[in-house]
């Protein structure tokens, strides 16, 4: 029998094709121990549940695994959401400071128009899962990023709202629910991923952050370390698999076989003309030449990379980029980034654990080598956001504090300047 606590952190990523999961054991605060796993999942596409049944199975089977390995009953679990029932809006509020004259500009007052814009921006058929200032507005009509202590008559703030379709968080929480677990906070994949793979270089400037997963492509945009844009495209490996499958009329799962084993982007021209593998096709076997394979591959992620670059250039000139990261399995086929980066004509890197609160001995753990760890860049980011480690997605300053002592101490100076 298990030990039930609030020392863990258990974190799952739901995707097209997997489940995966950390589960994180916390030694005053910290992470001290933390284990990894998955599960092969058919019940997710695009990012809404086609197959409750499914997920509920692989839910179930993930979390018996890390309950296994780690020795903790779990009660909660955090949780991704991404796809079709994702999208992103502003929302402006603006709130008076004082009667007459001005008055200086506290952490309650950031707290109190930030929760009117929320409040603005509120549907019965939408669920705000991120509310990140974009920034704020005192009566110069100056723009600023944290107006804290600033003397101002009014105060405006515009926030940068990531929802969903409250029918697929509903969804989503029951199926977690069913699994036996409840769902303790929801979570965007993408920026779940940005928590593990940025460190204090990617602060400042224009950085783009580009998650291609199984059948959906999250483009996030941080100008100066916050979201500040986000476009969801539906296009992701499988199209490279599915290509194969239509060309060669061989099941999904044998195309996706060939891909990763003999995949080649990039390099057509140097691959031998009577290079050949065997691919079994019913009850017998035909050869298939690499350099046709290859051809193939290339002329689909060619054209995956070019929908990224347009979804990029209608957001920002690529110019202007400081760094392109870019995340997923996708990259382990030989010669993606290279294909992203000649269509994209900028640096591309791809995406590590960087994040620098996250241990060492983490980072180097067995179930992450080999860049096993691309698995588990959203489980690890949700661990770091519950933490609050790593760069700061929204600025501490926009929220309170949820210890009390803290609170009341940061009450007592808020009158103080605003009466001295």
């Amino acid at each position: 029998m298990g030990i039930l606590n609030d020392n863990y952190i258990c974190a799952l990523d739901i995707g097209s094709s997997k489940v995966a999961g950390c589960m994180a054991i916390l030694k005053k605060g910290r992470i001290g121990n933390i284990y990894f796993d998955s599960v092969a999942l058919k019940g997710i596409e695009k990012g809404v549940i086609v197959d409750s049944v499914n997920l509920i199975i692989a839910v179930t089977a993930l979390v018996k695994k890390l309950k296994a390995l780690s020795g903790m009953n779990i009660k909660f679990v955090h949780v991704n959401i991404s796809g079709k029932n994702l999208f992103a809006k502003h929302s402006r509020a603006i709130i008076p400071l004082a009667e007459r004259g001005n008055k200086v500009i506290t952490v309650s007052d950031i707290h109190r128009v930030n929760e009117q814009a929320r409040i603005l921006a509120s549907s019965l058929e939408d669920e705000i899962i991120h509310a990140i200032p974009f920034n704020y507005i005192i009566d110069s009509k100056t723009s600023v990023i944290s107006p804290i202590g600033l003397y101002s008559h009014s105060l405006e703030a515009d926030l940068y709202l990531v929802c969903a379709k409250l029918s697929a968080v509903q969804n989503l929480s029951r199926v977690i629910h069913q699994s036996g677990y409840e769902m303790k906070k929801l979570f965007f994949s993408g920026l779940a991923v940005s928590k593990a793979v940025f460190n204090c270089e990617f602060l400042k400037g224009l950085n783009l952050l580009c998650d291609i997963g199984g059948d959906v492509t999250e483009l996030l945009i941080f100008r100066d370390g916050a979201l500040v844009d986000m476009e969801i495209l539906f296009i992701g490996g499988n199209d490279l698999t599915k290509c194969l499958q239509e060309e060669l009329r061989i099941p999904f799962d044998l195309a996706e076989d060939i891909k990763r084993s003999h995949g080649l982007l990039g390099k057509v021209e140097s691959i031998a003309p009577d290079k050949e593998i065997l691919v079994k096709k019913e009850q017998s076997y035909r050869p298939i030449k690499l350099k046709f394979l290859a051809e193939i591959l290339n002329s689909r992620a060619n054209s995956i990379c070019q929908e990224i670059k347009g979804a990029v250039e209608k957001k920002v000139a690529l110019h202007q980029v400081n760094n392109f990261i870019v995340t997923g399995r996708s990259i382990l086929l030989e010669g993606f980034i290279e294909t992203l980066e000649a269509n994209l004509s900028v640096p591309v890197k791809s995406g590590g654990i960087l994040n620098p609160d996250i241990p060492l001995s983490i980072k180097e753990n067995d179930a992450l080598s080999g860049r096993k760890y691309l698995n588990y860049l959203s489980c690890l980011g949700m661990i770091c956001d519950a933490l609050q480690i790593g760069p700061q997605i929204i600025p501490p300053a926009a929220a309170l504090s949820k210890n009390f002592i803290i609170n009341a101490m940061s009450r007592i100076k808020e009158v103080y300047q605003e009466y001295f």
